[in-house]
């Protein structure tokens, strides 16, 4: 059965729909609740950044953090499009992404094959962070993003390593989410067809925390690492 529109949570605000945040198909499972956009984003540590560089389109894989309304992303100085979003004016003009894939929709026909999924993306101008506190902040976060506590139990970035480091700030201003849910959507006369139709769950999951070679024994594992 197809899925249904994305409720809005209760009194939640949303962000204002624009022309790049409306899908052109399926926009039924468009979504642009607050509340829903940061629970999509804070059960993600993987982002997807692209921009233009040369007149050609690139996107890279990378960390990110989420404070209220900004993500912050992490890079080497001699990033050139990190160097670029430096600029005060105009800055770097980025589109980010993130997506869970939550099944495998197996339809009768190959057509009607999809994926159950939630997806987040942003359109903005990326801008470095030049503000000492507000970089030691940002960086703590992409940390805990990926381990949600280890910011506290490892050493923080020395001059140096600060020195190499590179930070960028979107703000979530141009902002849609997009889900989908439910089992497959099959024509009515492929109903009968002799083959397995359904959902194929997928899920995240954490192996057990293995050692370094070199850790000192004594130190056992972390209680945060049970929680992931």
């Amino acid at each position: 059965m197809p899925d249904s529109p994305v409720p809005a949570a209760s009194g939640s605000p949303a962000y204002e729909p624009t022309e790049r945040t409306v899908p052109s198909r399926s926009r039924e499972r468009a979504s642009y609740d607050k509340e829903t956009v940061h629970a999509i984003l804070d059960a993600a540590y993987l982002c997807h950044l692209g921009f233009v560089r040369d007149g050609a389109p690139v996107v890279l894989p990378t960390l990110f953090g989420r404070i209220g309304e900004r993500l912050y992303v992490h890079g080497s100085t001699g990033s050139r499009p990190l160097r670029t979003a430096g600029a005060a004016d105009p800055g770097l003009a980025v589109c980010l992404t993130v997506t869970h894939v939550d099944g495998l929709v197996l339809a009768r026909s190959a057509f009607h094959h999809s994926m159950n999924y939630r997806s987040v993306v942003v359109h903005g101008i990326a801008r470095t962070v030049t503000d000492p506190q507000e970089r030691r902040v940002a960086l703590d976060a992409i940390v805990d993003q990926a381990v949600p506590g280890r910011s506290k139990d490892s050493r923080p970035a020395d001059t140096k390593e600060l020195a190499a480091t590179a930070v960028i700030r979107l703000d979530l201003d141009e902002v849609s989410a997009k889900i989908r849910t439910g089992g497959p959507s099959d024509d009515p006369e492929d109903l009968s067809l002799p083959h397995w139709a359904g959902v194929v769950p997928v899920a995240r999951t954490y192996g057990t925390p293995a050692p370094a070679e070199d850790l000192d024994p004594a130190i056992g594992v972390p209680d945060y690492l049970g929680t992931l």
